[in-house]
Order: structure tokens, then C-alpha cells, then sequence
């Protein structure tokens, strides 16, 4: 089987970060305490790319403080103080943090059997398990980043804490990349573009989380759109509309009235019974299938759906287009025999690269998630769904890496990262097995044996949502968008105003084309009307003038500022159309 494992140096390298990263949040919390006595600390992991650590404290942190934090740790580095782990009692840890909130509530919740370490630097002590590095002065690199808001434990009820991020690495060679990396990624913020390209909106009395898509954003995501329909027709998907709303009494069926509840916005009254936001088209599915009885003879079938859901996320990890509270997922249940599920996943995986790769991702990371411990399902078809993954994997030559114990409770899942211009992972497509729904609606189909079967179901997203696609495609571009993707393929630029109506001809001639052209019109003077179309990321600026209308053509300026001279209308549109074609 390919599964992706990493090297002895990988894993030696990862090891060495997370200590560093574990280590500089314990020297941040230390400098922290330093500089304000009075604070109260709570708790500082290691992530993917650095640390943070959330603090109560009475005033908001100031960028001059994170630089006053900085020269402390700095300090502390220079001291080369060792990390020293103990084991304490709960009551010694009691006392030892008597003064500190948050950390007696972690200690009160600890068993009392459970055995408490703690972990000292200089005169900094914290509750920690350890796996630091050997001391201080072995930190090389670190920088903070910025401070933002975070509720105690992710509970709204709870009180608001500031979390302080940093960065820390093993060289200030990586360091530096990794900021490197920070600045363009700034730049390309979706959020930012998303309002500079004027794409989408979102307002406060509308609510949060809730993407208003503007004229630009919604000619892309129809695009998207019609790309979308059109490459699951051809690959033997049907397409279906479910609505928004659905009876309690179906959610309960399905299990999220038990299990996704906390997800789920509030029932609304509809002549006094129950109804929901859907946050799901599932059952919905489900329900078309079962609509009439079903042979062997019909399957697979393939139900497809740009469904809009609605769930209910916190308002601190809203992000963008990102993370919302509205989006309209690309999803997909496959009705299929035990001896079709092979083919169907390898169908899949087929689908998802093709249609990834048309938006310029060629870089992938996949992972199969197998079975949690507490699961639905019999073993056998728990064993006979991940075989049919890693089967499908393997006669398709992908790298994989295995996350044991982490599929969902009702069935062994894919999920695909891509990778963006710079190198950030973005999870996208999901291939999820379930062995719940069938069961719990019911679902069967008549085999070649005349007997009552049940049939497997495959969930599978491979955009993920339109919404959060839409924000990477910004992040992934820049907002310059490829020739078929841009919502303004050309703009016209008249020299003055007796050539306006030569552009309005050519405007007419290359919309007949298929092209998606404007006119420029407002009274600026042309070098500007340029400017502000390269500001605008638009890939063709057609200028217009005597010398142009008496060629037949247009002067070619493209967006990265090469100047490509007059161009017949024909010749151009042959270029632009190419350009479509490949999806350049």
C-alpha cells in the first residue's frame, strides 16, 4: 500500500519544533507575568506553525507590549534556564497556583488518582506534561505575532480572554521564510480582496457569517457552477434540489436532533409544528431514494446537490468566506452493493483531481480516517469500506497518510488537502462513508437473489462548500483569476470620447464571442482608466483610438503590465478563447 510515512529526519524535525514551539509559550506566559503581576494565565499549546497563550489581564495588550514580551523572552533565552518537570499532588497543586483561576479549575477536574506534573524555568512554574527542550537558550528563533480574542475553553459563557500568537522555529533561516510566507499571505487575504475586487459583502444587520455575493463573486461562482453540473452530468450524476427547512421528526430520524444539536439553529413554529434549518441535504437525499422501491439493476445511483445549509459556528471562528454560518455545499450520496463500492471510490477520487487540478491545485496531501472507538456499523462492513478505500488509493498510486481511530462514528472517510501558490493546505474534497443513515431510514434494495438488501452510502464534497472554495480560489489567485474564471475578462479603454463608440462596437463584437467585456466610460484620463484596471486584476485592457479603429483592432495592455500592441479583434478573440481552453 502507498501510505505516506515520514522519515526518521521528518519525525525528528517535527519532535524538535513542537519542544521549541511548547517551550516559547512557557517563556511568553513567564514574560507575561513579568511585566504584569497581576495577570492570570491559562493555557499555551504548540500549533502547526507556532504557540499562543491566552491570558486575563485588565487592559488589551498593545503592539508595544508584544515588543516589550519579546525582550523579556530574549532575556530568558540569554539566561539558558533549564525546564525542569516535577510531580505533585492535587492538593500541592492547589497551593502552588492558589492565586491562578484557570488553573485551579484544570486541576479541580483532574481524577485524584491522576498523577500532576508541572514544569519550572527560572522562576516561571506552570502545569504542563512535558516534552520541551533541554533549556532556555535552546530556542533559536522566535517572533509574536498579534493578539486576539478567545473565550475560556471556546465557551461563550465563559470569560474573554487575549491570546497572544507567536512563531517560533528552529533557525531563524525557516523563521524568516515563515514570515516571508505571513507578508504574502496578507496580501492575499480574501477578505481584503474579496472588498478591493468588490466580490462579496457581509453586514452586521444581515448577520454574521451570512456572504452577501456581489456581481463579480456571483459571475465566478457561476461559472464554478455551470463547470460543476456539467462535469457530474457526464460522470452519471443526477442532479436534485431539496428545500431549507425539514420537519423535527426527520432530524430526529437522522440522528441530529441528538447528535449535531448544538449545531443546529433554533426550530421555528409552522402550524404548531417543528421546523428546522437544514444543516445537512442528507436525509433530504435519502428520502429520494426511498421515494419508490429500488432493484439491484438501478444501482449506483448518484443524487448531486449545490445544497445551502445553515450551522450554527461561533462567532470567534467565523472567518471570511471561510468559515460561515450560511454555504452551499457541492454534495453527493452514492447509493451502491457491497461490490461496487471499489469502483465507485476510485470514480471519485478520478472526479476530485480532475476537477481540482481545472482550478490550478496540482499538489495534494490525502488521509484515510478509520474506525473511532465508539462506532455504529458491524466490523465487517467497518473492514470491508476502509479496504475499498485503501484498494482505491492504491490502483490510482496515491500517497496517503493514515489517521487511525479518526473517521466519523458512522463510517471511514478521505479527506484532500490542497496545496496553494504558497504552499499553505487548504482541505477541500471528502469522501465519507455511513453506515447510520441506511439504517436508520430503512434504506433497502432488491438483489439478484429477489432478497431485501441494504444498500452503502457514500457522502462526497469535493469543492467542500462554494463559499470557503470561492475564498481559497481568491487566496490561491490573488484575486487575479484565470482567464475562464474572471469576471471581467476584458475592459475597454476609448482614448476620448468620440471613440466611445467604436469601443461599444468592438464591446458588442466580442460579447457575441462568448467574452466577458466592459466599456469604460467615466471621464479619467486614460493612463488611470489602465491603472485602476490593473488594480482591478482584469487580464486584458483594450485601448481604442484612431490608429485602432482605422486597423480594425485594439491595443493590448495585459495586466501584468506587458504591452502587446494593436491585435486584430479576430486574433484577439482567438487568443482569449485559447487562453480559456487550456484554463491558463
Amino acid at each position: 500500500m502507498p501510505v505516506k510515512s515520514n522519515t526518521p529526519e521528518e519525525e525528528a524535525l517535527a519532535d524538535r519544533r513542537f519542544r521549541i514551539r511548547h517551550s516559547a509559550a512557557h517563556l511568553l506566559a513567564d514574560a507575561v507575568l513579568e511585566i504584569f503581576p497581576e495577570a492570570k494565565y491559562a493555557i499555551g499549546p504548540p500549533v502547526e506553525t507556532g504557540f499562543y497563550y491566552d491570558f486575563d489581564i485588565s487592559r488589551p495588550f498593545t503592539p508595544d507590549d508584544l515588543v516589550e514580551l519579546e525582550a523579556v523572552m530574549k532575556l530568558r533565552v540569554g539566561e539558558a534556564h533549564p525546564f525542569e518537570m516535577s510531580s505533585v499532588t492535587k492538593d500541592e497543586a492547589r497551593e502552588l497556583f492558589r492565586d491562578q483561576p484557570y488553573k485551579q479549575e484544570i486541576i479541580d477536574e483532574l481524577e485524584l488518582s491522576e498523577t500532576i506534573t508541572t514544569c519550572k524555568h527560572g522562576n516561571f512554574l506552570d502545569l504542563c506534561r512535558g516534552r520541551h527542550v533541554e533549556a532556555t537558550s535552546d530556542i533559536p528563533a522566535f517572533k509574536l505575532l498579534n493578539v486576539a480574542g478567545a473565550y475560556w475553553r471556546g465557551d461563550e459563557s465563559k470569560p474573554m480572554l487575549q491570546r497572544i500568537y507567536g512563531t517560533a522555529w528552529e533557525s531563524k533561516e525557516s523563521m524568516e521564510a515563515h514570515l516571508s510566507q505571513l507578508e504574502e499571505a496578507g496580501k492575499r487575504d480574501h477578505r481584503i480582496l474579496g472588498r478591493d475586487l468588490d466580490l462579496f459583502s457581509h453586514h452586521d444587520q444581515v448577520g454574521s457569517g451570512l456572504i452577501l455575493w456581489h456581481p463579480k463573486g456571483a459571475m465566478v461562482r457561476s461559472i464554478m457552477e455551470n463547470h460543476w453540473r456539467e462535469q457530474h452530468i457526464n460522470r452519471g450524476y443526477q442532479l436534485v434540489y431539496s428545500p431549507h427547512i425539514g420537519k423535527s421528526s426527520l432530524w430526529e430520524t437522522s440522528g441530529h436532533l441528538d447528535f449535531y444539536r448544538d449545531s443546529m439553529y433554533e426550530a421555528m413554529d409552522v402550524e404548531g409544528q417543528e421546523y428546522y434549518a437544514k444543516p445537512m441535504n442528507c436525509p433530504f437525499h435519502v428520502h429520494i431514494y426511498d421515494s419508490e422501491k429500488r432493484s439491484y439493476r438501478e444501482l449506483p445511483i448518484r443524487y448531486t446537490e449545490l445544497g445551502t445549509v445553515y450551522r450554527y459556528e461561533r462567532s470567534g471562528v467565523l472567518h471570511g468566506m471561510l468559515r460561515v454560518r450560511g454555504f452551499t455545499q457541492d454534495d453527493a450520496h452514492i447509493f451502491c452493493m457491497p461490490d461496487q463500492i471499489e469502483d465507485e471510490i476510485v470514480g471519485v477520487l478520478d472526479f476530485a483531481f480532475d476537477l481540482l487540478s481545472a482550478y490550478g491545485f496540482q499538489e495534494y496531501e490525502v488521509f484515510l480516517s478509520t474506525r473511532p472507538e465508539k462506532a455504529v456499523g458491524e466490523l465487517d462492513q467497518w473492514d470491508l469500506a476502509t479496504n475499498s478505500l485503501k484498494n482505491a488509493l492504491e490502483r490510482r498510486d496515491v500517497l496517503y497518510s493514515m489517521d487511525e481511530g479518526g473517521g466519523a462514528f458512522y463510517g471511514p472517510k478521505l479527506d484532500i488537502k490542497v496545496r496553494d501558490a504558497i504552499g499553505r493546505s487548504w482541505q477541500c474534497s471528502t469522501i465519507q462513508f455511513d453506515f447510520n443513515l441506511p439504517e436508520r431510514f430503512d434504506l433497502k434494495y432488491v438483489g439478484s437473489d429477489g432478497q431485501q438488501h441494504r444498500p452503502f452510502m457514500v457522502h462526497r464534497a469535493l469543492f467542500g462548500s462554494l463559499e470557503r472554495f470561492f475564498g481559497v480560489l481568491i487566496e490561491h489567485y490573488g484575486g487575479a483569476f484565470p482567464m475562464w474564471l474572471a469576471p471581467t475578462q476584458a475592459i475597454l479603454i476609448p482614448i476620448s470620447d468620440r471613440h466611445i463608440e467604436y469601443a461599444n462596437e468592438v464591446q458588442r463584437e466580442l460579447s457575441s464571442d462568448g467574452l466577458r467585456v466592459d466599456v469604460d466610460i467615466r471621464n479619467e484620463r486614460m493612463n488611470q482608466k489602465i491603472r485602476l484596471a490593473q488594480m482591478q486584476k482584469i487580464p486584458y485592457m483594450l485601448i481604442v483610438g484612431d490608429k485602432e479603429k482605422e486597423l480594425g483592432g485594439v491595443a493590448v495592455r495585459l495586466r501584468s503590465g506587458e504591452d502587446l500592441g494593436i491585435i486584430k479583434i479576430s486574433d484577439l478573440v482567438a487568443r482569449i478563447k485559447s487562453e480559456i481552453g487550456n484554463r491558463e
